[in-house]
């Protein structure tokens, strides 16, 4: 991206060249005539103001140290990013939380049959990268694994899920009694001990193959960017599809003075020792383990033939920990709306690392640091968004979630009534615009993606996305589907990030934004070598990437702040649930012994809200034709009101089945996936675990809850018939 230079305003337009033509913009979504070029306006002076130069500063500060949860040095970080909200002239602070958060005292795993190895469950320093070695790092580790010292014979369990199990029962394997070796890879790492224990396993190993993101994939660590012999990966393994937060308040903001569940009676912490290890103390433990040898799918990269045991292959696995609650840091900025201030909306990125953490989760906070200076800057010239706009740079979010969580459950009865939606953001990459979240957004966001240019390919964001969705369609069949559809279909989201809470919880529309695709940083994710020399050599080396995602979410962020009407649109909720719908009924077709299931009901109410969704689109498509004095205030709060809420219809308040914290009906991450999404998961996750009076009783709930946005979406449309009407 060119820096900003007394010739700005001459490159300005080549900058833009891909939005521009003799054509008169489009009409922006939610706007009226007169709105429409106001905002525009703000947004061209908006996307002036973010640098390159600013992004890689704040990260070059915020990496010095490693600055994991619950230690001095990310009350450092949260406390530089107050500053930098602070010196941009907003409303600032830090809202403070804690949470359990157990350090590792002990960790030993041995090979001690048939032949003796220590693992070194150690990374080592790299010559070029001096915070390699910084001061103060944690071990390698997972967080709330339970503590243990057993020794047993080893399993491979290829990795580690619930299908691998299945072919462990069918090659006559039996885990009971014994610890399990798993690579990472296909599921969330938390669902490896799970379904261990399940199994009767006393004991998890997760390694690192190098056919995932080692020397498979490219060259190793500092020559190239993926993961060097002992690179470790940490990471959680909470049980968070069960809850996500504080584990010890499942619900509820965990305050000093909460009252807390004893830690036997906590759901999500593990039941059996789990430990990361490297591919490098992987390999004895392989090397020595015989039976069976393993199916072809099962086998990695490593310069063995993979067996599956047991044994001979004999493992003792150590671990304790300190099981101390420690502090959280929460920094929140807020920019008052000046029309609607209780309609909020909300952009957050966490800013705790397992280590030093330069791609995870420095590269998107630095872009929220820049958009909120950007913001600051837009104040002093006199702009103010109609609603208010909270930005927020979250803790804890590495080890499940904590700061996003427990400051969603704290404000939980003022978010329900006031979150217009949420924008999460996390790690940044470079390469394509990856959009996931409430599909009544999707035709706004791909609005945003076409006026953000490129910053590497003369086009937009959106075409650029369009190329790359064709490009890896596998069929003609898909292709010919990309090319009739208008936008590009946004992914569901499972969970793995911060807005898990809003709109698995309190069901609060929302987004998942961020680039990549060009490149990897599999390699480095959650070592120590996720560092400032790491990024700065492999993955957005000039921070145009980093500085483009700051525009496209402030452009999310003031459209939906500023909008006469709120963006949304019902069509694609419409559509894609019913190509859930198909999916499941095709799926329960091939369920061995699955019943027939009425899926009528299902289907009668999205045609319902297919019909509603046209006839909200026809009456909102002449709002562009309107200026805003015509346009009755109280029936635009009204209308506003509306459209906002209407994501709260797919809140269920019991929850789903075994996880009542998970109330969305529509989305939520697989009970044995993590944060790989379940759609319509009550149903989907009923046939799959062969409960089928969980799924015909969820196609009632269901049903009931598409009706119910129908209803929402009729009477936002009445509502809005009668302002362009002028009545």
């Amino acid at each position: 991206m060119l820096r900003r230079s007394s010739v700005t305003a001459l490159l300005f337009t080549f900058v833009i060249s891909p939005l521009a033509n003799s054509q008169p913009p489009a009409a922006l979504r939610g706007f009226t005539s007169d709105g429409a070029a106001a905002e525009r306006q703000a947004e061209e002076k908006f996307k002036a103001i973010p640098k390159p130069d600013n992004l890689r500063e704040y990260m070059r500060v915020i990496t010095q140290a490693p600055h994991h949860a619950g230690s001095a040095n990310s009350r450092k970080v949260a406390e530089y990013v107050l500053s930098r909200f602070k010196a941009a002239g907003l409303n600032a602070s830090i809202e403070q939380f804690e949470a359990l958060m157990p350090y590792p005292k002990e960790r030993r795993v041995e090979l001690v049959e048939p032949e003796k190895y220590v693992a070194t469950l150690k990374e080592p320093r790299v010559e070029q990268d001096k915070d390699s070695e910084d001061d103060g790092q944690l071990p390698t580790f997972n967080a709330y694994s339970a503590d243990g010292d057993v020794t047993a014979d080893l399993v491979y369990v290829n990795y580690g899920t619930p299908a691998d199990y299945e072919q462990l029962d069918k090659l006559g394997i039996d885990v009971k009694g014994k610890i399990v070796i798993a690579r990472y890879g296909q599921s969330w790492r938390g669902i490896k001990p799970k379904v261990a224990w399940e199994h009767g396993a006393v004991g998890c190993i997760i390694y690192s193959d190098p056919h995932e993101d080692g020397y498979f994939e490219g060259d190793t660590y500092p020559l190239g960017a993926y993961r060097p012999e002992q690179g470790v990966q940490r990471g959680s393994v909470m049980d968070m599809p069960i809850y996500p937060g504080d584990p010890l308040t499942p619900g509820r903001a965990s305050e000093p003075g909460a009252q807390k569940l004893e830690r036997a009676d906590a759901k999500t912490l593990l039941k059996i020792p789990v430990l990361p290890i490297s591919y490098g103390d992987a390999l004895p433990l392989l090397r020595n383990l015989k039976g069976r040898v393993a199916p072809e799918s099962w086998r990695g990269s490593l310069p063995i033939t993979y067996h599956v045991g047991p044994g001979p292959a004999k493992v003792h696995l150590t671990l304790s920990f300190d099981w101390q609650v420690r502090p959280l840091y929460d920094v929140i900025a807020r920019i008052d709306g000046s029309t609607y201030p209780d309609e909020w909306v909300i952009h957050g990125n966490h800013h705790d690392a397992w280590v030093n953490g330069a791609d995870d989760p420095t590269s998107g906070n630095v872009a929220l640091i820049e958009e909120a200076r950007a913001f600051g800057e837009l104040l002093q010239t006199g702009w103010r968004p109609k609603r208010t706009i909270v930005l927020a740079s979250w803790d804890g979010e590495e080890w499940g979630l904590l700061g996003s969580t427990e400051w969603a459950e704290k404000h939980a009865d003022e978010l329900s009534r006031k979150a217009v939606a949420y924008i999460n953001s996390d790690s940044t990459a470079k390469g394509w615009l990856n959009m996931q979240g409430s599909h009544s957004l999707q035709a706004f966001i791909n609005g945003v993606a076409r006026d953000i240019a490129d910053p590497k390919r003369n086009k937009t964001l959106f075409e650029a996305k369009r190329e790359r969705v064709l490009d890896q369609a596998k069929t003609d069949e898909e292709k010919d589907k990309v090319r009739k559809q208008s936008d590009v279909a946004i992914e569901a989201l499972g969970s793995g990030s911060d807005y898990t809470a809003f709109l698995d919880h309190l069901a609060i529309a929302s987004l998942n934004l961020g680039f990549g695709g060009e490149g990897s940083s599999a390699g480095v994710y959650h070592s120590v070598y996720d560092s400032f020399y790491w990024y700065t050599h492999f993955s957005d080396t000039d921070f145009t990437f980093g500085t483009t995602l700051a525009k496209t979410i402030g452009v999310t962020v003031m459209r939906l702040a500023g909008a006469d009407v709120l963006p949304f649109e019902f069509t694609a909720t419409a559509k894609t649930l019913r190509g859930y719908v198909d999916e499941i009924e095709k799926a329960r077709a091939k369920t061995k012994g699955a019943p027939a299931l009425d899926f009528a009901p299902l289907g009668a109410a999205i045609d319902r809200l297919q019909k509603a969704a046209d006839g909200y689109g026809a009456v909102a498509s002449r709002v562009a034709s309107l200026k805003s004095a015509s346009m009755t205030p109280a029936k635009l709060a009204e209308v506003n009101r509306l459209l906002y809420t209407t994501e709260r219809a797919f809140r269920y308040d019991a929850g789903l089945p075994r996880r009542e914290w998970f109330k969305h009906l529509a989305y939520a991450p697989g009970f044995y996936t993590g944060y790989g999404v379940k759609t319509l998961p009550g149903v989907r996750e009923g046939i799959e675990q062969k409960q089928w009076a969980e799924a015909r009783q969820y196609i009632t709930i269901d049903a009931k809850a598409i009706d119910t946005l129908a209803s929402q979406v009729d009477r936002a449309t009445q509502t809005l018939q009668s302002l362009v009407a002028g009545r």
